[in-house]
């Protein structure tokens, strides 16, 4: 057992080693993203923005996508029910702002509700419109989001450019810091390399003409992730996604403990369905960490310290510690450099981003181990059943 122990301990350090430095690569390349500043892009674009219920501060965040340093651009606002709650803002919205737009989706059959207003919205965008961008209704972008998300589509040869969002809590407290440092881990998986990279759906950008070519509104046909989805078709076209951090939103809100949970284990149950190898990876990855550290920690404080194992334990705990921490503060110092307006609360999350990685495997853990046996799952009020990612089942509404 102490091989075993051994072996999957250096495993782990090895892994923790690579991970801090691709911490100094993710802040690098946010520097070397902030200093190229090319020529702007800006056809005109179609910004679609699925809305369901009063999301934390959405007026904020309406207000922030209808004032963009953009020079023109629609907004359209898509929700399925004419009497939905965010309806009044969004009315009070379009009497302010010319290029404000209300849609109503039918109710969706056999993909899920987002998926349809998406679909719906599609149909409704002006005649001239060059370029679609998708939004979330939480995220609060920046003046400047808009122009920067658009502009790595001035190379045809480019699928998609996406943002990513950074959970900031207006009251912090230990599940919303907890659900901003879970999501920090994912964010940093983007980078330069556009082979790997995925779509968000809350800032995402396509060319017009690249949406129609690959089929999107037909392959979003019966699934439940939009973004997966098109990741997927840009992926089986062999076309780059291009990740942009100045693109990164802010997603200002609180959230409890039971909010958090439900949160990270709906996007392990998406991801089991819509991309394995990533749901397998995750669960591998945190089961491993998990073990070696309890295991690490269990010898270092029951073993002799005459035991060279006791002190290879001690050497495991701070090694990993030592690099988990690091990565986080340069993954937060690469974010500052993006959310200069808010500064303030972000390094507020200073403490909570290099302590509370070590509680993040364990949820990822429990996320995986619940999408192994469960592909139901609760999303804005309405539950569904993945049975794959092409047939998505709505149990109630």
């Amino acid at each position: 057992m102490t091989y075993v122990f051994i072996i999957l301990a250096s495993v782990l350090i090895y892994f923790s080693v690579k991970s801090l430095h691709g911490g100094f690569e993710y802040l690098q390349f946010f520097r070397r993203s902030l200093a190229d500043r090319s020529d702007q892009f800006t056809p005109f674009a179609s910004v679609i923005a699925p809305c369901r219920g009063i999301d934390q501060g959405m007026s904020d965040n309406l207000l922030a996508l209808l004032t963009q340093d953009y020079p023109d651009y629609e907004v359209i606002y898509v929700v399925d029910d004419a009497d939905d709650e965010a309806v009044p803002l969004i009315e009070r919205a379009a009497a302010e702002f010319a290029n404000t737009k209300l849609v109503v989706a039918p109710r969706a059959v056999g993909s899920s509700q987002k998926v349809e207003n998406l679909r719906e919205a599609v149909t409704h965008v002006r005649d001239d419109s060059h370029v679609f961008v998708f939004v979330d209704s939480d995220s609060r972008p920046s003046k400047s989001w808009l122009s920067n998300l658009i502009a790595p589509l001035s190379d045809p040869n480019i699928g998609a450019a996406t943002g990513y969002r950074w959970f900031i809590s207006p009251n912090p407290t230990f599940a919303s810091e907890l659900r901003s440092v879970w999501n920090a881990s994912v964010a940093s998986n983007l980078g330069p390399d556009t082979a790997k990279n995925f779509c968000w759906g809350g800032a995402m950008a396509i060319a017009r003409s690249t949406f129609e070519r690959v089929g999107m509104l037909e392959k979003w046909k019966g699934t439940l992730s939009d973004d997966f989805t098109v990741t997927r078709g840009m992926r089986d076209a062999k076309l780059p996604i291009v990740f942009v951090p100045e693109a990164l939103s802010a997603s200002v809100e609180n959230c409890t403990l039971r909010e958090m949970v439900e949160f990270t284990t709906r996007q392990m149950k998406i991801t089991r369905v819509y991309d394995a190898p990533l749901w397998t990876l995750s669960f591998i990855g945190s089961g491993l960490f998990c073990l070696v550290m309890s295991a690490a920690l269990l010898i270092a404080i029951l073993s002799s310290l005459n035991d060279a194992i006791v002190w290879f334990s001690i050497a495991t705990l701070a090694i990993v510690s030592i690099c988990s921490v690091g990565k986080a503060w340069l993954r937060l110092n690469a974010v500052k450099l993006v959310l200069t307006e808010y500064q303030v609360e972000l390094d507020r999350q200073f403490l909570s981003q290099i302590t509370l990685w070590a509680l993040t495997p364990i949820i990822f853990f429990y996320n995986s181990v619940a999408a192994l046996f469960s592909r139901r799952l609760l999303w804005r009020g309405t539950q569904y059943i993945l049975k794959s990612h092409r047939e998505t089942v709505i149990i109630a509404d």
